[in-house]
């Protein structure tokens, strides 16, 4: 069914409605950003050596990287489970247990082993601490050098995917329900915001790429387009149930590539494998054709995995970095300068969100295409 007329009245809305997502979270987030900062800004000068420059690489990374426990606001922490596969078998605790602690201080006793966690890695405590009061072994960059335990706990980025899943089910669901309900009537609801993105991805993604045979693979490029469009958005959220940096986890984008990889591969036909293995060249070119081909399998998936990753992870450090101006160059006056480009760069992210969903997308389906096109 031809639902086009159905983008060209709802234009508007979806107009309105990202606009009134850019200018909340535009004001929300760096705001969140200043008050966390502040917080790390003030212990840092309650050591006894305070004068050190406040690290603006060490603040980033922290916050964007995952974690045993979600941060909610100032102190107050939600605590998930840790759930380590040891020698002797799993082992499980809150992290809670850990008391605040990521400088391998505090020792956590369960089933006759003993753990730390270091830079949010749990690690098998030593006997007896270092200089430092540290129960771990470093080597000469700080780095710890105790065995670590098969860590499958649920973190921070685990409940964001979660979170997720549930969102996009409850929206799709509800979607379904509508289409149902109002079969052959126009579209009401959630369904009516929703429709024209999915006419978007089937008009301007798939048939262009995959041509008569995009409604096989239709599905898979639906869930990977609102997965990572959703979970943007959600980085993108200072308080819960966002914050957390899932699509900038570079394990998560290495899945979604994989995906895309094994369906390139498998659904590949005699010409895509032919073009690959006996290229329509001299056949002294092949020595050099052949592994060309073979290499690009391969980097086609590994430049989508690192593109969201980079991409996603630089636009969170971005932000952060204006914010932590202020107290790099220890003054207020520099804030109306920081906060003002900090939500200048916040909204172009709500934009990047988007593009980088799409951008992976139509790559997949054009990858996709390439593998099941016949041979003219």
């Amino acid at each position: 069914m031809d639902c086009n007329h159905v983008f060209v009245s709802k234009v508007n809305r979806l107009i309105v409605a990202f606009t009134l997502f850019l200018a909340f979270f535009s004001v929300a987030s760096p705001a969140f950003a200043q008050s966390d900062s502040l917080q790390t800004t003030v212990d840092a000068h309650a050591e006894p050596h305070g004068a050190e420059k406040f690290d603006i690489g060490k603040f980033a990374l922290h916050h964007i990287a995952d974690s045993h426990s979600w941060h909610v606001i100032g102190d107050t922490y939600i605590q998930l489970p840790v759930i380590l596969y040891t020698a002797n078998g799993l082992v499980s605790f809150s992290s809670a247990e850990f008391r605040y602690d990521d400088d391998a201080k505090v020792v956590v006793e369960k089933d006759g082993q003993r753990f730390v966690k270091m830079h949010e890695k749990i690690y098998y405590a030593s006997a007896t601490p270092n200089e430092h009061g540290q129960y771990v072994a470093l080597d000469e960059k700080h780095h710890a050098l105790n065995e670590r335990p098969l860590d499958i706990s649920v973190t921070k980025n685990v409940c964001t995917l979660l979170i997720s899943i549930v969102i996009i089910l409850a929206v799709f669901l509800n979607v379904a329900k509508g289409y149902r309900k109002n079969h052959g009537k126009s579209p009401k609801g959630i369904q009516s915001w929703m429709e024209p993105i999915i006419i978007f991805v089937r008009d301007d993604i798939a048939k262009p790429n995959l041509g008569h045979k995009y409604e096989r693979f239709m599905p898979y490029l639906l869930t990977v387009f609102f997965f990572i469009w959703f979970n943007n958005m959600l980085g993108l959220v200072p308080f819960l149930p966002g914050g957390a940096n899932l699509t900038g986890n570079i394990a998560v984008t290495m899945i979604l590539a994989l995906a895309t990889f094994l369906l390139t591969v498998f659904n590949g036909n005699k010409y895509y494998w032919k073009h690959i293995f006996a290229p329509d060249v001299p056949k002294l070119m092949w020595i050099v054709m052949i592994p060309v081909e073979i290499v690009g399998i391969f980097t086609k998936p590994i430049a989508l995995m690192i593109r969201l990753f980079a991409n996603i992870t630089a636009g969170h450090i971005l932000v952060l970095s204006l914010i932590c101006l202020i107290f790099v160059f220890n003054s207020l006056y520099i804030a109306p300068i920081s906060i003002a480009f900090a939500v200048f760069i916040g909204g172009i992210e709500l934009l990047v969100a988007f593009i980088q969903a799409f951008i992976f997308t139509i790559l997949s389906a054009l990858f996709i295409g390439m593998a099941i096109e016949e041979h003219h």
